[in-house]
C-alpha cells in the first residue's frame, strides 16, 4: 500500500485537519502569572522555588524588552527608554521587589506579574 493512496492524505482530510488545528490555536489562551501564583511558585519548592521565580522574572523582563523594541520599531511610543543602557538579568528580582515595596498599595494579588515589571522598568528607565 502506498502512502499517497491512503485516504488520510486526501485534500478534504488535510483541509479539515488544518482547520481544526487553527481553530484550536485560536481558542487557546495563555494567561499571565498573577502575583499570588508567583508567591505559590516560590513556596512550592523550598530548595528551588526562589530559582523558579528568578527564571520566570528574567523571562518577563526579556519579553517586555522585546515588546518595547518591537513597538518602537513599528513607530509606536516606547513604554520605557533604556537608551542603550545594559540591564543585567540578575537584577530582575530586585527590580520587581523594589517596585512592589515602593507601590505596595497599588498591587493586588490577582494582578499580573508583567504589570509590576513593566512599571519597574518605566520608573527606572523613564522616557523624557
Amino acid at each position: 500500500m502506498k502512502l499517497n493512496s491512503l485516504k488520510i492524505f486526501s485534500p478534504p482530510f488535510v483541509l479539515a485537519t488544518t482547520a481544526l488545528a487553527i481553530g484550536m490555536l485560536v481558542t487557546t489562551t495563555v494567561n499571565a502569572m498573577t502575583l499570588r501564583e508567583l508567591r505559590q511558585l516560590e513556596r512550592s519548592n523550598t530548595k528551588q522555588g526562589q530559582w523558579y521565580v528568578q527564571y520566570y522574572l528574567i523571562g518577563v523582563l526579556e519579553g517586555l524588552q522585546e515588546a518595547n523594541a518591537t513597538t518602537v520599531r513599528q513607530g509606536g511610543p516606547a513604554m520605557f527608554c533604556q537608551n542603550d543602557r545594559r540591564l543585567n538579568t540578575t537584577q530582575a528580582k530586585s527590580m520587581f521587589d523594589a517596585e512592589r515595596k515602593l507601590n505596595a498599595d497599588l498591587y493586588e494579588a490577582d494582578m499580573p506579574v508583567q504589570l509590576v515589571m513593566l512599571n519597574a522598568l518605566a520608573s527606572i528607565y523613564p522616557c523624557k
